[in-house]
């Protein structure tokens, strides 16, 4: 009865997947500096190849874990929700840094740093109100979607309405990288734009 469990802690079982991810990214990022270089895709295709190894089977075994009833126990739920809030507050505090960042060099320059004259840079202004309000529109509603999944799951118990809610948001979310992408070839090839922000 030595390795009974007297606690109401989930203690993890030793796992491979952090290693094998972290050298899945590793030849992934190499791979991308190769590939830049002119030396094909095949490390990075091989890292990406890790990488989703990694998720499929790392995902599989938390989505045992959360199946089987045994390893989470009250506590481990409560730090687990704890966790999540605390992930949520340090994505705000990040976007709060970055927009304040913004707003304090732009309003207030720091003339020591970058001269004695606050020049103003020459901007591009795409237009708001075609594809970037439609992809705005799609990026919504895709969280709508899962709001709907959550909702039949939590308070309904139904699992027909989550898996459609949960397509729905999925296919909304790939549309949404679609329309991205498709924004941004636009502005590099017909407005001769660089993500810079500067014309070529």
């Amino acid at each position: 009865m030595a390795h009974a469990k007297n606690h109401d802690y989930h203690i993890l079982t030793p796992s491979i997947y952090p290693f094998l991810g972290a050298v899945g990214a590793f030849l992934m990022l190499s791979g991308v500096v190769l590939w830049i270089s002119g030396n094909g895709p095949w490390l990075f295709a091989i890292g990406l190849i890790g990488v989703l190894y990694v998720m499929f089977g790392w995902w599989k075994d938390m989505v045992g874990e959360g199946n089987n009833g045994i390893d989470h126990t009250p506590v481990v739920r409560i730090g687990l929700r704890y966790g999540f809030i605390l992930f949520i507050l340090s994505e705000v505090m990040f976007f709060l840094a970055w927009f304040w960042a913004f707003f304090k060099h732009t309003i207030y320059p720091m003339s020591e740093y970058v001269g004695s004259e606050y020049v103003l840079p020459e901007i591009h202004a795409v237009d708001a109100f075609h594809l970037p309000l439609m992809n705005t529109l799609v990026l919504l509603l895709s969280g709508c979607a899962v709001t709907w999944a959550h909702h039949a799951l939590v308070h309904e118990n139904n699992r027909k309405d989550l898996i459609w809610g949960l397509a729905i948001g999925i296919i909304l979310g790939i549309a949404f990288t679609g329309l991205q992408a498709y924004e941004y070839w636009e502005l590099l090839v017909h407005e001769g734009w660089s993500f810079g922000g500067d014309r070529f």
